[in-house]
């Protein structure tokens, strides 16, 4: 089974019960659950009780860490469903507490005024290399127990100006990496929007660490601690997109970070706000 395929089968979930849906985890080494992963997860179970509404925005919090063990029960609330706007709140539960929750939004397509930042002008994805194979050339001296982020991702990922895991320097706090799919998605937009979800919490926190010349790997204790999503427009994110993010403040031992998502075309197909922990051990 390829990485697609494993990360599609994980957001197929399970239902249980009117309202009440289980996702697993693939079967990686991981100590916790990648909270990009339940942030999908959650989108997919409340597009499971919705009819038509595309959702344009999520608001979710990161409560407990999830074991990867264990499956994730997500509990739906529905909030209201309106002629225009459908609203639901989604709660995910391990071992009978919360680990998650979301607020989300959906709406039915409807056409009205139409502006947009320009996308940043930028080295084109064809000028550069596969994350995974910089960060496998860096880590190659490692033990195998600290090398489990080479493994083959289900997420393109080819950043600009990366930062080194190993011997971080300070650099901007802006930073850009274009990512998509690594196999088509094909038209169904919940699955789309459900892959830029998972994918849009792999790089955000770090953007916050950049300018003190930190990575999770050098000292760093980082967690996400909330994940805010806009999808302003569909998109197929089997197509390359850049993710231009920004890091404009970090204080009391967490960092903010914020996002653009452009198709490569230059279409702005989602934006993210997301607040993480970043404590110097």
């Amino acid at each position: 089974m390829s990485v697609m395929d494993e990360l599609t089968r994980v957001l197929d979930l399970e239902p249980i019960e009117v309202n009440l849906f289980r996702g697993v985890s693939p079967a990686e080494d991981r100590q916790r659950i990648f909270g990009g992963q339940v942030v999908a997860q959650a989108l997919m179970a409340a597009y499971r009780t919705v009819d038509g509404p595309i959702c344009h925005s999520l608001q979710s919090y990161f409560i407990r860490p999830g074991d990867p063990r264990q499956p994730v029960l997500y509990q739906i609330e529905r909030s209201r469903d309106g002629k225009s706007f459908a609203t639901r709140r989604v709660i995910a539960i391990q071992k009978g507490e919360q680990i998650f929750n979301m607020a989300c939004s959906f709406q039915t397509l409807e056409a009205g005024y139409d502006h947009q930042s320009d996308m940043p002008d930028v080295a084109k994805p064809d000028t550069l290399v596969d994350e995974v194979i910089t960060v496998g050339e860096e880590l190659k001296d490692l033990p195998e127990a600290h090398r489990n982020w080479i493994r083959k991702r289900p997420i393109e990922m080819r950043p600009i100006d990366r930062q080194s895991l190993l011997n971080p320097t300070p650099k901007s706090s802006t930073q850009h990496v274009w990512l998509r799919a690594r196999e088509d998605l094909g038209d169904d937009i919940a699955l789309n929007q459900a892959m830029l979800a998972y994918a849009s919490d792999y790089s955000l926190l770090g953007t916050a660490m950049r300018p003190h010349g930190a990575s999770w790997m050098s000292g760093v204790q980082t967690a996400s601690l909330d994940h805010i999503l806009w999808f302003h427009r569909p998109t197929n994110f089997s197509r390359w997109h850049l993710y231009v993010q920004d890091s404009p403040s970090a204080s009391g031992a967490r960092g903010f970070n914020r996002g653009a998502i452009y198709r490569e075309d230059g279409v702005l197909v989602a934006s993210a706000a997301q607040e993480g922990l970043i404590r110097k051990r």
